[in-house]
């Protein structure tokens, strides 16, 4: 039960006529006890009634009291901090397909744990989030525009396909031009819906280079995304150690959790860590968590509303058994 944040408090100026009613009944009680000592003969009233009304004659008068604070603070309108479904937000999910992926370190293979988790991701999502997938190796490709169709996300992701190299840089700044476009065309009076991109990785960067601080690459993506106000939630995927076989010959392929984590504060987003099929659905619940909701001042008058009705009901069973009358 909330106490803060009422809407409208100017309510509270009836806890005046409560008090003035509190007041009200205990000189009623006074002046009824004063009617009785002075027209009274006290020794023939204790031989006749010896048995002293009891307390408890007040206790529906008081539970009524306690009933009508409670009323008047649920019409001022008490508010609470409530995580409620976001009505608009933007999503682009981007996933690595690079060779790398097909590494067996997390089973059945690094690709088909991704496809899964993020397969879940997009259907316990908000359905006021619109969702894209990007999926990226050398270049980075568009797979489903922002949309509420979860099915279309849902089927893209089961198409993702491996091929060569890393393009992260190129992958963030696709992201952004999807949610730019797909902003122009949603804006409205309010604005374009804020955005976030999760991007989930599993190696460096190769493509253009290896260096992120490349004009394309990793690095300079993620402060342009910082300029334009979309966090970047980076989720680095696999072990340290895993092979992989290229042309019959082994080759490492250990997940990069510096670059990825610097992507993330280069953006003002978060960095997750992920070396397991398990760790990696808790990761996209927690993103979804808060993706999908946000913490508002909602209405919370309800309680205070039913603890009122129930003290009034109280209070009128406890008058008919006690005084055998309403109060």
């Amino acid at each position: 039960m909330s106490f803060h944040g009422f809407t409208t408090p100017w309510w509270f100026l009836l806890l005046v006529a409560v008090a003035a009613l509190a007041g009200g009944y205990l000189w009623v009680q006074r002046l009824r006890r004063r009617r009785v000592l002075r027209f009274s003969n006290l020794e023939l009233l204790d031989r006749v009634a010896p048995k002293r009304p009891s307390r408890l004659r007040h206790v529906p008068a008081a539970v009524l009291i306690v009933s009508l604070m409670l009323l008047t603070t649920a019409m001022a309108g008490p508010t609470a901090e409530q995580k409620v479904p976001r009505n608009r937000a933007t999503v682009m999910l981007v996933i690595d397909v690079s060779l790398s992926m097909q590494a067996t370190d997390v089973k059945p293979t690094r690709l088909d744990a991704a496809k899964a988790a993020a397969k879940s991701f997009v259907e316990n999502m908000t359905p006021g989030v619109n969702l894209g997938l990007i999926s990226f190796a050398g270049t980075a490709t568009v797979l489903a525009p922002p949309t509420t169709d979860r099915p279309s996300v849902a089927h893209a992701i089961d198409g993702l396909k491996l091929a060569q190299s890393t393009a992260t840089g190129e992958a963030i700044f696709a992201a952004l031009q999807a949610i730019d476009g797909f902003s122009q065309v949603v804006g409205g009076p309010q604005g374009p819906p804020p955005a976030r991109i999760v991007l989930m990785s599993d190696g460096k960067q190769t493509i253009p280079t290896e260096r992120p601080e490349d004009p394309r690459g990793g690095f300079t993506a993620a402060r342009q995304a910082k300029d334009k106000g979309v966090p970047i939630s980076t989720i680095s995927f696999g072990t340290i150690g895993a092979t992989i076989d290229i042309d019959g010959r082994p080759q490492r392929v250990d997940v990069d959790d510096d670059s990825l984590r610097t992507i993330a504060d280069l953006s003002g987003g978060e960095f997750y860590k992920a070396a397991t099929a398990d760790q990696l659905r808790r990761v996209y619940d927690t993103l979804g968590e808060q993706i999908g909701y946000e913490t508002k001042d909602a209405d919370a008058s309800r309680p205070w509303l039913m603890l009122g009705t129930l003290t009034a009901l109280v209070a009128a069973a406890s008058a008919l058994v006690i005084s055998q009358r309403l109060p």
